[in-house]
C-alpha cells in the first residue's frame, strides 16, 4: 500500500551489526592507511611465493572496500601458509575469513582491504580480475 501524497514513512533502521554479529568492521579512517594495509598484505603474500598477485583500487566502484588484492595460490599447502601470513600482517585486526583451499578460494575482510586467495581454476573461472578491470592496478606481482 503506497503513502498518500505529502504523508512521511518513519523507517526504523537496525545496525548491520545487530542483524548479523559477523557483519563487516569499520573501515580503517583514511584511504592512505588502507593503502598502507593492502601493500603490507602483498608483501606477506609474495614472501610466501603467492602468484600472480594484483593491487586494485576499487573504492571508486564499490562501496565493499577501498581495495582488493587477488593472488594465486599453487597447492593446498600454500593455501595454508598464505592464511596464515594473513593472520599476522603487522598492525591489522584479524580478518573476517571465508571458504578455503578445498573450495579453490580464500577470502579474508580487513573491511577497507578484501584480499581474494584462488586456485589457478577458480580464478579463471570467477575472473575477478576482469570484473574488475575499471579499477586501477596499483601494483602488479607475477
Amino acid at each position: 500500500m503506497l503513502a498518500p501524497e505529502g504523508a512521511t514513512i518513519d523507517r526504523v533502521t537496525t545496525p548491520a551489526t545487530e542483524l548479523n554479529p559477523t557483519a563487516r568492521r569499520p573501515r580503517r579512517t583514511t584511504k592512505q592507511d588502507a593503502e598502507r594495509l593492502a601493500r603490507a598484505i602483498v608483501e606477506q603474500l609474495d614472501d610466501r611465493q603467492a602468484e600472480a598477485i594484483v593491487l586494485l583500487d576499487v573504492e571508486p566502484h564499490t562501496d565493499l572496500a577501498d581495495f582488493f588484492v587477488i593472488a594465486s595460490a599453487t597447492s593446498r599447502r600454500q593455501f595454508g601458509a598464505l592464511e596464515d601470513a594473513l593472520r599476522h600482517v603487522p598492525d591489522a585486526d584479524f580478518p573476517r575469513r571465508e571458504g578455503g583451499p578445498e573450495g579453490g578460494w580464500l577470502l579474508c575482510d580487513y573491511g577497507s582491504v578484501v584480499v581474494h586467495i584462488f586456485d589457478r581454476d577458480t580464478r579463471d573461472y570467477y575472473d575477478l580480475d576482469g570484473l574488475w578491470s575499471q579499477a586501477d592496478t596499483l601494483l602488479r606481482v607475477e
